[in-house]
Protein backbone atom coordinates (compact mmCIF):
# COMPACT_ATOMS: atom_id res chain seq x y z
CA UNK A 1 0.00 0.00 0.00
CA UNK A 2 2.54 2.55 0.88
CA UNK A 3 4.79 1.44 -2.25
CA UNK A 4 1.74 2.71 -4.01
CA UNK A 5 0.75 5.32 -2.39
CA UNK A 6 4.53 6.94 -3.20
CA UNK A 7 4.11 5.88 -6.99
CA UNK A 8 1.13 8.05 -7.13
CA UNK A 9 2.80 10.72 -5.69
CA UNK A 10 5.76 10.17 -7.97
CA UNK A 11 3.43 10.77 -10.72
CA UNK A 12 2.15 13.32 -9.38
CA UNK A 13 4.99 15.69 -9.20
CA UNK A 14 6.49 14.87 -12.46
CA UNK A 15 6.76 17.45 -15.12
CA UNK A 16 4.13 17.49 -17.65
CA UNK A 17 5.61 17.36 -21.26
CA UNK A 18 5.62 19.82 -22.93
CA UNK A 19 3.89 20.80 -26.18
CA UNK A 20 5.22 23.32 -28.44
CA UNK A 21 3.29 25.12 -31.10
CA UNK A 22 4.24 27.38 -33.65
CA UNK A 23 2.25 30.38 -35.23
CA UNK A 24 1.79 28.50 -38.58
CA UNK A 25 0.54 25.09 -37.03
CA UNK A 26 -1.83 27.07 -34.66
CA UNK A 27 -2.94 29.05 -38.47
CA UNK A 28 -2.70 25.14 -39.93
CA UNK A 29 -5.31 23.79 -37.21
CA UNK A 30 -7.38 26.93 -37.31
CA UNK A 31 -8.03 26.69 -40.59
CA UNK A 32 -9.67 23.01 -40.10
CA UNK A 33 -11.20 23.27 -37.28
CA UNK A 34 -12.34 26.49 -36.99
CA UNK A 35 -16.10 26.46 -37.93
CA UNK A 36 -15.98 29.90 -39.54
CA UNK A 37 -13.40 28.35 -41.81
CA UNK A 38 -14.95 25.05 -42.61
CA UNK A 39 -18.33 26.59 -43.40
CA UNK A 40 -16.72 29.32 -46.11
CA UNK A 41 -14.79 25.81 -47.18
CA UNK A 42 -18.17 23.94 -47.43
CA UNK A 43 -20.07 27.24 -49.16
CA UNK A 44 -17.34 26.95 -52.17
CA UNK A 45 -18.02 23.02 -52.49
CA UNK A 46 -21.66 24.21 -52.74
CA UNK A 47 -21.41 26.66 -55.33
CA UNK A 48 -18.74 24.53 -57.84
CA UNK A 49 -21.78 22.16 -57.37
CA UNK A 50 -24.37 24.82 -58.19
CA UNK A 51 -22.03 25.64 -61.00
CA UNK A 52 -22.34 22.17 -62.45
CA UNK A 53 -26.01 21.92 -62.14
CA UNK A 54 -25.84 25.25 -64.40
CA UNK A 55 -23.77 23.70 -66.97
CA UNK A 56 -26.01 20.75 -67.44
CA UNK A 57 -28.86 22.78 -68.57
CA UNK A 58 -26.51 22.66 -71.87
CA UNK A 59 -27.22 19.21 -72.53
CA UNK A 60 -30.68 17.53 -73.85
CA UNK A 61 -33.29 16.69 -71.00
CA UNK A 62 -33.59 12.32 -71.89
CA UNK A 63 -36.93 11.24 -70.23
CA UNK A 64 -38.05 7.70 -70.26
CA UNK A 65 -42.15 7.22 -70.09
CA UNK A 66 -44.46 4.10 -69.28
CA UNK A 67 -48.50 4.09 -69.49
CA UNK A 68 -51.29 1.23 -69.46
CA UNK A 69 -54.74 1.29 -68.72
CA UNK A 70 -57.75 -0.90 -68.16
CA UNK A 71 -61.38 0.60 -68.79
CA UNK A 72 -64.22 -1.66 -67.28
CA UNK A 73 -66.01 -0.64 -70.71
CA UNK A 74 -64.45 0.05 -74.07
CA UNK A 75 -63.44 3.56 -74.66
CA UNK A 76 -64.89 3.49 -78.07
CA UNK A 77 -67.91 1.65 -79.55
CA UNK A 78 -69.25 2.20 -83.20
CA UNK A 79 -72.43 0.99 -84.64
CA UNK A 80 -74.21 1.40 -87.93
CA UNK A 81 -76.25 4.22 -86.98
CA UNK A 82 -73.04 6.08 -85.53
CA UNK A 83 -72.01 5.72 -88.86
CA UNK A 84 -75.23 6.38 -91.06
CA UNK A 85 -77.04 8.12 -89.02
CA UNK A 86 -80.90 7.71 -87.84
CA UNK A 87 -82.39 6.75 -90.97
CA UNK A 88 -84.69 4.25 -92.34
CA UNK A 89 -81.50 2.41 -93.99
CA UNK A 90 -79.48 2.45 -91.32
CA UNK A 91 -82.21 1.21 -89.42
CA UNK A 92 -82.75 -1.71 -92.03
CA UNK A 93 -79.09 -2.72 -92.40
CA UNK A 94 -78.73 -2.45 -87.77
CA UNK A 95 -81.92 -5.08 -87.89
CA UNK A 96 -79.87 -7.33 -90.63
CA UNK A 97 -76.94 -7.25 -88.65
CA UNK A 98 -78.52 -7.81 -84.85
CA UNK A 99 -80.12 -11.15 -87.17
CA UNK A 100 -77.56 -12.76 -88.36
CA UNK A 101 -74.23 -11.35 -86.49
CA UNK A 102 -74.77 -14.81 -84.12
CA UNK A 103 -74.85 -16.80 -86.80
CA UNK A 104 -71.22 -15.72 -87.53
CA UNK A 105 -70.29 -14.96 -83.79
CA UNK A 106 -69.27 -11.38 -84.78
CA UNK A 107 -70.75 -8.24 -82.69
CA UNK A 108 -73.15 -6.36 -83.89
CA UNK A 109 -70.87 -3.12 -83.16
CA UNK A 110 -67.05 -2.52 -83.73
CA UNK A 111 -65.50 -1.65 -79.95
CA UNK A 112 -62.15 -0.96 -79.04
CA UNK A 113 -59.66 1.26 -76.49
CA UNK A 114 -60.59 -1.43 -73.77
CA UNK A 115 -57.14 -1.73 -72.25
CA UNK A 116 -53.73 -0.43 -74.00
CA UNK A 117 -50.07 0.48 -73.05
CA UNK A 118 -47.33 2.45 -74.17
CA UNK A 119 -43.91 2.49 -73.28
CA UNK A 120 -40.89 5.14 -74.85
CA UNK A 121 -37.46 7.65 -74.60
CA UNK A 122 -37.72 11.07 -75.49
CA UNK A 123 -35.25 13.51 -75.94
CA UNK A 124 -35.60 17.50 -75.50
CA UNK A 125 -32.49 19.80 -76.47
CA UNK A 126 -33.34 23.37 -76.19
CA UNK A 127 -31.65 25.94 -78.77
CA UNK A 128 -32.76 29.41 -77.33
CA UNK A 129 -34.09 29.98 -74.18
CA UNK A 130 -34.14 33.61 -73.88
CA UNK A 131 -30.03 33.14 -72.93
CA UNK A 132 -31.28 32.11 -69.33
CA UNK A 133 -28.86 29.09 -69.74
CA UNK A 134 -25.96 31.07 -70.62
CA UNK A 135 -26.82 33.74 -68.13
CA UNK A 136 -27.16 30.69 -65.51
CA UNK A 137 -24.05 29.35 -66.17
CA UNK A 138 -22.20 32.74 -66.07
CA UNK A 139 -24.28 33.71 -62.99
CA UNK A 140 -22.94 30.52 -61.25
CA UNK A 141 -19.63 31.04 -62.48
CA UNK A 142 -20.06 34.08 -60.59
CA UNK A 143 -21.13 32.58 -57.25
CA UNK A 144 -17.95 29.97 -57.48
CA UNK A 145 -15.84 33.11 -57.63
CA UNK A 146 -17.13 35.17 -54.83
CA UNK A 147 -17.29 31.98 -52.61
CA UNK A 148 -13.40 31.48 -53.25
CA UNK A 149 -12.96 35.38 -51.78
CA UNK A 150 -15.20 35.01 -49.08
CA UNK A 151 -13.26 31.63 -48.31
CA UNK A 152 -10.03 34.03 -48.47
CA UNK A 153 -11.41 36.39 -46.69
CA UNK A 154 -12.63 34.09 -43.70
CA UNK A 155 -9.34 32.80 -43.79
CA UNK A 156 -7.82 36.31 -43.23
CA UNK A 157 -10.18 36.90 -40.35
CA UNK A 158 -9.90 33.53 -38.56
CA UNK A 159 -5.61 33.97 -39.10
CA UNK A 160 -5.94 37.35 -37.45
CA UNK A 161 -8.26 35.86 -34.59
CA UNK A 162 -5.41 33.51 -34.33
CA UNK A 163 -2.53 36.01 -34.31
CA UNK A 164 -4.46 38.11 -31.76
CA UNK A 165 -4.93 35.26 -29.03
CA UNK A 166 -0.76 34.74 -30.15
CA UNK A 167 0.49 37.28 -29.32
CA UNK A 168 -1.34 38.30 -26.29
CA UNK A 169 0.05 34.70 -25.34
CA UNK A 170 3.53 36.25 -25.83
CA UNK A 171 3.17 39.14 -24.21
CA UNK A 172 1.60 37.65 -21.05
CA UNK A 173 5.00 35.06 -21.55
CA UNK A 174 7.24 38.00 -21.85
CA UNK A 175 5.92 39.37 -18.65
CA UNK A 176 6.59 36.12 -17.02
CA UNK A 177 10.18 36.32 -17.92
CA UNK A 178 10.27 40.00 -16.89
CA UNK A 179 8.40 39.68 -13.36
CA UNK A 180 10.91 36.38 -12.69
CA UNK A 181 13.90 38.83 -12.87
CA UNK A 182 12.20 41.13 -10.58
CA UNK A 183 11.34 38.19 -8.72
CA UNK A 184 14.79 37.04 -8.56
CA UNK A 185 16.33 40.69 -7.00
CA UNK A 186 13.76 40.98 -4.83
CA UNK A 187 14.47 37.45 -3.39
CA UNK A 188 18.25 38.12 -3.28
CA UNK A 189 17.27 42.06 -1.19
CA UNK A 190 14.92 39.76 1.01
CA UNK A 191 18.10 37.79 2.08
CA UNK A 192 20.23 40.69 2.86
CA UNK A 193 17.90 42.71 4.61
CA UNK A 194 16.22 40.11 6.62
CA UNK A 195 20.07 39.12 7.53
CA UNK A 196 20.95 42.76 7.76
CA UNK A 197 17.83 43.45 10.51
CA UNK A 198 19.06 39.91 12.18
CA UNK A 199 22.25 41.65 12.80
CA UNK A 200 20.45 45.30 13.91
CA UNK A 201 22.25 47.20 11.03
CA UNK A 202 18.74 47.61 9.60
CA UNK A 203 14.74 48.46 10.77
CA UNK A 204 12.15 46.38 11.12
CA UNK A 205 10.45 49.12 8.82
CA UNK A 206 12.83 48.66 5.94
CA UNK A 207 12.46 44.31 5.94
CA UNK A 208 8.79 44.34 6.08
CA UNK A 209 8.85 47.02 3.25
CA UNK A 210 10.77 44.58 1.22
CA UNK A 211 8.17 41.45 2.17
CA UNK A 212 5.25 43.50 1.16
CA UNK A 213 7.21 44.45 -2.57
CA UNK A 214 7.88 40.84 -2.06
CA UNK A 215 4.18 39.55 -1.91
CA UNK A 216 3.11 42.04 -4.37
CA UNK A 217 5.23 40.31 -6.92
CA UNK A 218 3.82 36.85 -6.06
CA UNK A 219 0.64 38.28 -6.22
CA UNK A 220 1.44 39.67 -9.76
CA UNK A 221 2.94 36.17 -10.48
CA UNK A 222 -0.40 34.47 -10.32
CA UNK A 223 -2.28 37.01 -11.70
CA UNK A 224 -0.28 36.62 -14.56
CA UNK A 225 0.02 32.94 -14.68
CA UNK A 226 -4.07 32.55 -14.27
CA UNK A 227 -4.48 35.48 -17.33
CA UNK A 228 -1.79 33.03 -19.32
CA UNK A 229 -3.84 29.98 -19.11
CA UNK A 230 -6.64 31.98 -20.02
CA UNK A 231 -5.51 33.18 -22.91
CA UNK A 232 -4.41 29.79 -24.07
CA UNK A 233 -7.71 28.25 -23.20
CA UNK A 234 -9.13 31.16 -25.71
CA UNK A 235 -6.46 29.64 -28.76
CA UNK A 236 -6.59 26.22 -28.24
CA UNK A 237 -10.43 26.41 -28.56
CA UNK A 238 -9.76 28.59 -31.32
CA UNK A 239 -7.19 25.52 -33.09
CA UNK A 240 -9.84 22.69 -32.12
CA UNK A 241 -7.07 21.39 -29.86
CA UNK A 242 -7.43 19.36 -26.50
CA UNK A 243 -6.47 20.26 -22.95
CA UNK A 244 -7.19 19.55 -19.69
CA UNK A 245 -6.52 21.94 -16.53
CA UNK A 246 -5.79 19.09 -14.30
CA UNK A 247 -2.42 18.05 -14.77
CA UNK A 248 -3.34 14.31 -13.40
CA UNK A 249 -5.87 14.01 -16.43
CA UNK A 250 -3.18 15.07 -19.04
CA UNK A 251 -2.06 12.52 -21.66
CA UNK A 252 -0.27 12.34 -25.02
CA UNK A 253 -3.07 13.96 -26.76
CA UNK A 254 -4.31 15.53 -24.20
CA UNK A 255 -1.87 18.39 -22.84
CA UNK A 256 -2.33 19.70 -19.37
CA UNK A 257 -2.34 23.79 -20.13
CA UNK A 258 0.68 25.15 -18.62
CA UNK A 259 2.68 22.56 -20.25
CA UNK A 260 1.59 24.33 -24.11
CA UNK A 261 4.11 26.55 -25.09
CA UNK A 262 4.56 28.90 -28.10
CA UNK A 263 7.50 29.16 -29.93
CA UNK A 264 8.05 32.91 -31.10
CA UNK A 265 10.38 34.29 -32.99
CA UNK A 266 12.39 37.15 -30.96
CA UNK A 267 13.58 39.35 -33.74
CA UNK A 268 12.94 42.77 -33.60
CA UNK A 269 10.84 43.94 -36.85
CA UNK A 270 12.21 46.89 -38.90
CA UNK A 271 11.27 50.20 -39.32
CA UNK A 272 7.21 51.02 -41.06
CA UNK A 273 8.85 52.41 -44.14
CA UNK A 274 10.74 49.01 -44.93
CA UNK A 275 6.58 47.68 -45.57
CA UNK A 276 5.01 50.82 -47.23
CA UNK A 277 2.96 49.67 -50.03
CA UNK A 278 0.53 52.35 -52.19
CA UNK A 279 -2.55 52.20 -50.28
CA UNK A 280 -4.81 52.16 -53.53
CA UNK A 281 -3.03 49.61 -55.06
CA UNK A 282 -3.46 47.62 -51.99
CA UNK A 283 -7.10 48.43 -51.89
CA UNK A 284 -7.55 47.36 -55.71
CA UNK A 285 -5.88 43.89 -55.26
CA UNK A 286 -7.98 42.83 -52.01
CA UNK A 287 -10.94 40.22 -52.37
CA UNK A 288 -13.09 43.16 -51.01
CA UNK A 289 -12.64 45.27 -54.00
CA UNK A 290 -12.96 42.42 -56.38
CA UNK A 291 -16.48 40.98 -54.71
CA UNK A 292 -17.75 44.54 -54.70
CA UNK A 293 -17.08 44.06 -58.95
CA UNK A 294 -18.79 40.45 -58.87
CA UNK A 295 -22.26 41.88 -56.74
CA UNK A 296 -22.33 43.90 -59.67
CA UNK A 297 -22.27 41.53 -62.38
CA UNK A 298 -24.18 39.51 -60.62
CA UNK A 299 -26.87 42.29 -60.38
CA UNK A 300 -26.64 42.93 -64.33
CA UNK A 301 -27.11 38.96 -64.83
CA UNK A 302 -30.42 38.57 -62.59
CA UNK A 303 -31.63 41.66 -65.08
CA UNK A 304 -30.80 39.38 -68.13
CA UNK A 305 -32.65 36.47 -66.95
CA UNK A 306 -35.57 38.21 -66.46
CA UNK A 307 -35.46 39.55 -69.61
CA UNK A 308 -35.25 36.01 -70.97
CA UNK A 309 -38.37 35.09 -69.51
CA UNK A 310 -39.91 37.65 -71.77
CA UNK A 311 -37.99 36.37 -75.31
CA UNK A 312 -39.03 33.08 -77.28
CA UNK A 313 -38.08 29.66 -76.35
CA UNK A 314 -36.93 27.41 -78.93
CA UNK A 315 -36.39 23.54 -78.42
CA UNK A 316 -36.24 20.66 -80.65
CA UNK A 317 -36.71 17.01 -79.58
CA UNK A 318 -37.69 13.63 -80.48
CA UNK A 319 -39.33 10.42 -79.46
CA UNK A 320 -39.54 6.68 -80.03
CA UNK A 321 -41.50 3.82 -78.23
CA UNK A 322 -43.81 0.57 -78.52
CA UNK A 323 -47.52 1.11 -77.92
CA UNK A 324 -50.62 -1.50 -78.12
CA UNK A 325 -54.30 0.28 -77.75
CA UNK A 326 -56.04 -1.85 -80.29
CA UNK A 327 -54.57 -5.47 -80.29
CA UNK A 328 -51.72 -4.98 -82.88
CA UNK A 329 -48.53 -3.44 -81.09
CA UNK A 330 -46.10 -1.51 -82.70
CA UNK A 331 -42.78 1.03 -82.76
CA UNK A 332 -42.87 4.43 -83.72
CA UNK A 333 -41.22 7.36 -83.57
CA UNK A 334 -41.44 11.48 -84.15
CA UNK A 335 -39.35 14.83 -84.01
CA UNK A 336 -40.45 17.93 -83.60
CA UNK A 337 -40.03 21.31 -82.90
CA UNK A 338 -41.25 23.94 -80.28
CA UNK A 339 -41.56 27.55 -80.12
CA UNK A 340 -42.92 29.51 -77.16
CA UNK A 341 -43.44 33.04 -77.69
CA UNK A 342 -44.81 35.10 -74.47
CA UNK A 343 -47.38 37.82 -75.26
CA UNK A 344 -49.29 38.76 -72.22
CA UNK A 345 -46.15 39.15 -69.80
CA UNK A 346 -44.14 41.70 -71.37
CA UNK A 347 -45.83 44.54 -69.12
CA UNK A 348 -44.80 42.56 -65.70
CA UNK A 349 -41.46 42.13 -67.53
CA UNK A 350 -40.89 45.57 -68.31
CA UNK A 351 -41.66 46.50 -64.79
CA UNK A 352 -39.20 43.48 -63.50
CA UNK A 353 -36.28 45.26 -65.39
CA UNK A 354 -36.57 48.43 -64.17
CA UNK A 355 -36.93 46.96 -60.79
CA UNK A 356 -33.88 44.87 -61.75
CA UNK A 357 -32.16 48.27 -62.71
CA UNK A 358 -32.56 49.70 -59.93
CA UNK A 359 -30.57 47.35 -58.12
CA UNK A 360 -27.62 47.43 -60.35
CA UNK A 361 -27.35 51.02 -59.79
CA UNK A 362 -27.66 50.48 -56.16
CA UNK A 363 -24.77 47.87 -56.48
CA UNK A 364 -22.74 50.47 -58.38
CA UNK A 365 -23.21 53.09 -56.07
CA UNK A 366 -22.89 50.33 -52.97
CA UNK A 367 -19.29 49.67 -54.94
CA UNK A 368 -17.94 52.92 -55.44
CA UNK A 369 -18.64 54.07 -51.83
CA UNK A 370 -17.08 51.05 -50.53
CA UNK A 371 -14.07 50.98 -52.97
CA UNK A 372 -13.37 54.43 -51.24
CA UNK A 373 -13.83 53.29 -47.63
CA UNK A 374 -11.70 50.10 -48.73
CA UNK A 375 -8.85 52.87 -49.36
CA UNK A 376 -9.50 54.65 -46.09
CA UNK A 377 -9.48 51.36 -43.78
CA UNK A 378 -5.58 50.37 -45.30
CA UNK A 379 -4.67 54.23 -44.98
CA UNK A 380 -5.77 53.57 -41.06
CA UNK A 381 -3.88 50.53 -40.66
CA UNK A 382 -0.74 52.22 -42.23
CA UNK A 383 -1.67 55.23 -39.38
CA UNK A 384 -1.81 52.31 -36.75
CA UNK A 385 1.31 50.84 -38.05
CA UNK A 386 3.75 53.94 -37.90
CA UNK A 387 1.86 54.42 -34.55
CA UNK A 388 2.63 51.98 -32.79
CA UNK A 389 6.62 51.72 -33.97
CA UNK A 390 6.42 55.33 -32.35
CA UNK A 391 4.67 53.78 -29.26
CA UNK A 392 7.21 51.16 -29.31
CA UNK A 393 10.21 53.86 -29.62
CA UNK A 394 9.23 55.67 -26.75
CA UNK A 395 8.95 52.49 -24.68
CA UNK A 396 12.61 51.62 -25.50
CA UNK A 397 13.56 54.52 -24.31
CA UNK A 398 11.72 54.47 -21.37
CA UNK A 399 13.11 51.57 -20.35
CA UNK A 400 16.72 52.51 -20.89
CA UNK A 401 16.04 55.83 -18.94
CA UNK A 402 14.40 53.20 -15.71
CA UNK A 403 17.51 50.36 -16.34
CA UNK A 404 20.04 53.90 -16.52
CA UNK A 405 18.04 55.39 -12.87
CA UNK A 406 18.15 52.03 -11.19
CA UNK A 407 21.69 51.01 -12.11
CA UNK A 408 22.51 54.43 -10.14
CA UNK A 409 19.88 53.95 -7.24
CA UNK A 410 20.81 50.24 -6.99
CA UNK A 411 24.93 51.98 -6.46
CA UNK A 412 23.87 54.49 -4.10
CA UNK A 413 21.78 51.92 -2.06
CA UNK A 414 24.84 49.69 -1.87
CA UNK A 415 26.65 52.92 -0.79
CA UNK A 416 24.63 53.30 1.81
CA UNK A 417 23.18 56.86 0.29
CA UNK A 418 19.50 55.52 -0.41
CA UNK A 419 16.95 53.69 1.52
CA UNK A 420 15.19 49.88 0.70
CA UNK A 421 12.17 51.86 -0.56
CA UNK A 422 14.26 53.88 -3.10
CA UNK A 423 15.61 51.15 -4.65
CA UNK A 424 12.37 49.04 -4.77
CA UNK A 425 10.74 52.17 -6.18
CA UNK A 426 13.11 52.54 -9.05
CA UNK A 427 13.21 48.57 -9.30
CA UNK A 428 9.09 48.66 -9.78
CA UNK A 429 9.67 51.43 -12.52
CA UNK A 430 12.03 49.89 -14.32
CA UNK A 431 9.74 46.89 -14.37
CA UNK A 432 7.05 48.39 -15.21
CA UNK A 433 8.85 50.46 -18.10
CA UNK A 434 9.67 46.59 -19.30
CA UNK A 435 6.16 45.51 -19.42
CA UNK A 436 5.56 48.64 -21.54
CA UNK A 437 8.21 47.76 -24.31
CA UNK A 438 7.01 44.17 -24.40
CA UNK A 439 3.19 45.29 -25.09
CA UNK A 440 4.31 48.12 -27.49
CA UNK A 441 6.39 45.28 -29.35
CA UNK A 442 3.78 42.92 -29.68
CA UNK A 443 1.03 45.70 -30.87
CA UNK A 444 3.59 46.59 -33.72
CA UNK A 445 3.94 43.03 -34.47
CA UNK A 446 0.25 42.43 -34.37
CA UNK A 447 -0.11 45.72 -36.74
CA UNK A 448 2.69 44.37 -38.77
CA UNK A 449 1.03 41.59 -39.47
CA UNK A 450 -2.07 42.78 -40.14
CA UNK A 451 -0.52 45.43 -42.76
CA UNK A 452 1.71 42.65 -44.72
CA UNK A 453 -1.63 40.41 -45.06
CA UNK A 454 -3.56 43.11 -46.96
CA UNK A 455 -0.22 43.84 -49.05
CA UNK A 456 -0.15 40.12 -50.27
CA UNK A 457 -3.09 40.22 -52.14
Amino acid sequence: MFAALAALAICMQAPAQEVRLTLDQCREMALQNNSSAVGAALDLKAAEYQKQEAFAEYFPRVSAMGFGFWAFNPLLEIGVKDIFGNNDFSNNLQNLIEAYAPMYGISPSYSTLNRGYLAGISVMQPLFAGGRIVNGNRLAGIGVEAARLQQSMQTRSTADEIEGYWWQIVSLQDKQELLAGSMELVDTLYRDVSAAYEAGLVTEDELLQVKLARNELLSGEVQLRNGLRLAKMNLLNSIGMDYTVISANAGEDRPYIDSVVLEAGQDTPLPPDNYYIDEESIAASMEETRLLELQVEAAGLQKKMALGEALPQIAVGATYGYYDFTGRGDFNGLAFATVQIPISDWGKTSAQLKRLQTQVDKAAAQRDYLQAQLVLSVRQSWIELTSCWDQYQLALDSEAAAEASFGRVRSNYEAGRVTVADLLQSQASLRQAADERSDALNSYRQALSKWLKLAEN
